[in-house]
């Protein structure tokens, strides 16, 4: 249950966080994002990627995961970056719908539920990760001017994307092969993920030791579950 539950209170978190912090001019995140990156490589080198390469071809996981790092370079073209913090642009300005983002984010969140099926711990990653992405995407789309009942469906349909990934892998018959190929690819996106959030997060790309002790908190977290 908590493997459906979870992604949707990672939203509903970063919800109530970006109504909170409304009236600020800017979230400061950094740390949060840090930590976050942190956890979901580790629970991905830890819980996904052993397995990948125990139950597929080393040199086809390979090339699946490396699959997932072009593909998500490919859906942050049209998501400005939201999966790891760098959404650009204050939201403002925006009148129209951002179909681009929401269908790239969409397919992002809906393939990360893929891997939850077969691999619990994942979903705390996916957990962590999910809230401060959730406040920057929610904050963007409370400071545009689209209708409200628009950014109530986006955030909706964001929450539920998740879930319905692990429900689409657990109630439909894919064979073990496939379903370890699409793990592949989302071990890519995770990896591209979480070493954009590690090494860009500051200006100068300079570790301070606020961001050290969060990563070696996170590693050693994600090692003892």
């Amino acid at each position: 249950m908590l493997n459906f539950l979870l992604p949707i209170l990672a939203v509903l978190i970063g919800f109530f966080l970006a109504i909170w912090f409304s009236n600020s001019k800017r979230i400061s995140l950094k740390l949060l994002l840090t930590f976050s990156g942190a956890f979901l490589l580790s629970t991905t080198v830890f819980e996904l990627l052993p397995v990948v390469y125990s139950k597929l071809n080393p040199k086809l996981s390979g090339l699946y995961i490396l699959a997932g790092i072009i593909f998500q370079i490919v859906l942050e073209f049209f998501s400005k970056g939201a999966e790891h913090g760098h959404l650009h642009g204050s939201g403002g300005s925006t009148k129209t719908f951002p179909w681009l983002m929401f269908l790239s984010l969409g397919v992002h969140a809906f393939l990360e539920g893929f891997p939850i099926f077969a691999h619990q711990t994942i979903v705390y990653g996916v957990f962590v990760h999910k809230i401060p992405v959730a406040i920057l995407i929610i904050s963007y789309m409370l400071l545009s001017k689209l209708p409200k009942v628009q950014t109530f469906v986006f955030i909706m349909v964001f929450a539920l994307l998740t879930p319905l990934g692990t429900l689409a892998a657990q109630t439909i018959h894919l064979s073990e092969k496939l379903i370890y190929s699409v793990n592949s690819l989302v071990i890519g996106m995770f990896l591209h993920i979480a070493t954009i959030i590690l090494f860009e997060a500051d200006e100068g790309h300079k570790f301070n030791l606020n961001k050290i002790v969060a990563i070696v908190c996170a590693v050693l977290i994600a090692f003892f579950m």
